[in-house]
Parts: C-alpha cells; sequence; structure tokens
C-alpha cells in the first residue's frame, strides 16, 4: 500500500514506524516544530524526529489547509493513516487517498470519543483501556470500526505509562487493518452504543478532592499525570503531586496529613494516599517528606487548604 501518514506525538511513533516497514510511506504529516524546554528551542515532534530518521519525506503544518491538502493529494497515496496529529481531516481532503483515511484511536469506541481517551478513562476509573481503528468521517471519531483491542495496562499506570502501551499495542492493529484492506478482506461496522466523550484537560481537571473516596483520588491522579499533573493546596500554596499509590493504612480525616519515612499519607474519604514526590509552586520537585520537613509540620495544616 502507498501510505499517507499523519501524526504528531511519542504516542504516533510506533505505528508509523511499523508502517514503515511494511508498506511505502509517500509523506508524512506533522505539526510544526514547537519551542520546548527553559529556553523555548525549537524542537521538531517526535513523528517528524522518527520520519527523519527512517528517511521519509515531510510535509509540517500546523492544520490541513488548501495548501496542506494540495501537497497531500498530488501524492496519489492509497489510504490516509492518523493517529493523534492535532488536526482535523475535512473535504475534500477526506476521499483523497483512494480508501480514505483510517485512524486510530486509543479507546474501545464509542467510549471516549475525542482528545483525551486514555486520560478520561483513567479519571473515570474504567477497568479496560483498549485502542480502536476505524474509517474517518467528518463526525467527530465516529466512522466505522474495522477492529478493536483491549490492551493489558497495569492497575497503578499513570497516563503516559498506560499510552506507552496502548500506542504498542494499537501499532500491531493499525499494521493489522491496514494489510487487510490491503488484500480486500477488511470490513467495518457502525459504533455500537451511546458514546461518552473525552474532551483535552484544563489544569482545573488535576485537583484532587480529598472528601472522595481513595478510588477516585487516585484514579484522577493517575489520569491527569504528568499533564496537566495533579496537584492540591496546604496552607494556600499550590502543590503538584508527581508520585502517588494507594496506602492500606487506616483511615485518616479527609486533607489530614501525617509523614511516614518514605512518603506523606494523606487522608481521604477512606483510606489514605501515599504522596512519595511533590513540586511545590516555584520550586523544584522534591522528596514528600523532604518537603513536609520544611513546613515544619505546622498543626492543623491540610491539604485542600
Amino acid at each position: 500500500m502507498r501510505l499517507v501518514f499523519a501524526g504528531t506525538p511519542t504516542a504516533a511513533v510506533p505505528t508509523l514506524r511499523r508502517l514503515a516497514a511494511e508498506h511505502d510511506i509517500a509523506a508524512v504529516v506533522t505539526r510544526p516544530d514547537a519551542p520546548l524546554g527553559r529556553k523555548r528551542v525549537l524542537t521538531p515532534s517526535p513523528v517528524a524526529q522518527a520520519a527523519e530518521e527512517l528517511g521519509l519525506p515531510i510535509i509540517k503544518a500546523a492544520r490541513l489547509d488548501d495548501e496542506a491538502t494540495a501537497a497531500i493529494t498530488v501524492l496519489g497515496a492509497d489510504l490516509g493513516v492518523i493517529v493523534a496529529y492535532g488536526g482535523l481531516v475535512r473535504e475534500p481532503l477526506l476521499s483523497a487517498p483512494a480508501h480514505g483515511w483510517i485512524n486510530l484511536h486509543f479507546s474501545l469506541l464509542p467510549q471516549w470519543r475525542g482528545a483525551a481517551p486514555v486520560q478520561r478513562a483513567l479519571i473515570a476509573g474504567d477497568t479496560e483501556l483498549g485502542a480502536s481503528v476505524f474509517q474517518l468521517v467528518p463526525a467527530l471519531d465516529a466512522g466505522d470500526v474495522f477492529a478493536t483491542r483491549v490492551i493489558e495496562v497495569t492497575a497503578e499506570a499513570t497516563a503516559d505509562a498506560a499510552l506507552d502501551a496502548l500506542a504498542v499495542g494499537g501499532a500491531e492493529l493499525t499494521a493489522e487493518v491496514v494489510s487487510s484492506i490491503a488484500d480486500g478482506s477488511a470490513s467495518a461496522l457502525p459504533q455500537e452504543g451511546a458514546p461518552t466523550l473525552a474532551p483535552k484537560l484544563a489544569l482545573e481537571d488535576g485537583l484532587l478532592d480529598w472528601s472522595e473516596p481513595l478510588e477516585r483520588v487516585f484514579a484522577r491522579f493517575r489520569g491527569v499525570t504528568p499533564e496537566p499533573g495533579a496537584h492540591t493546596t496546604v496552607d494556600g500554596i499550590r502543590v503538584k503531586v508527581l508520585a502517588a499509590s494507594p496506602s492500606t493504612q487506616e483511615q485518616l480525616e479527609p486533607g489530614e496529613i501525617v509523614a511516614t519515612k518514605t512518603a506523606l499519607l494523606i487522608g481521604t474519604a477512606t483510606r489514605p494516599l501515599a504522596v512519595s514526590r511533590v513540586q511545590p509552586a516555584g520550586k523544584g520537585a522534591m522528596s514528600a517528606v523532604d518537603w513536609w520537613r520544611g513546613q515544619r509540620a505546622v498543626e492543623g495544616l491540610r491539604a485542600g487548604a
């Protein structure tokens, strides 16, 4: 198959590498270089870096406008494959490849249509995560599905680790679908069931509510780590929670903080959350216990206050 591939983040790289090993990649479409780090150095996207390493032609476009559409259309691709590109594919580009476009989405559609499926699934406490490959249509993540697969993710995995696992499993799934389209055996079925939506996360989505049960607090921590980041307030100061795990200790009052040798136990509506690493506003990352020691454990100081 002659393919055009569109993607931007690290999660799209395994699929690009897998398809490049099996098919002719006419071009790779990705977002323009972005400023990263404290010095705001313009840096190619992970997909652009992988494409350059593979010696593939690259089209950098902030959106798939008339110019990008023209550049892609002349390639004469059999199929377009998109994985987290970060922009919409509209007509006439949607119909330009002979077989249209397929999309690898990191959810079990119709669950979690939108920009943050893995994060929203974790926040909701879903016990199954997976990937779907579907035919791209104008409506958001609504096309007929070629294949879905449940992909095992560890019970304490945060969003970045979960996405890494899904990216690898999703690459295999996408390769299978592309091969089936190539040999004419592919079939896609309409999505069944009521869809749920997964809009992009905002900073406020990371706020931990200590009045909730531990399971809900930890689920939110997993879903918002590393971005936009789990956080709480202590004595009016915003503190980012970088590493945490469920505790087996006895119940504390919601927001109550008790230090052990290795972590801070913070009370919820049930058992405490063990927080081992934090980043207070304006400071670097540090051990939660060291940070708490620096607060001199003021009597009555609580998380969320």
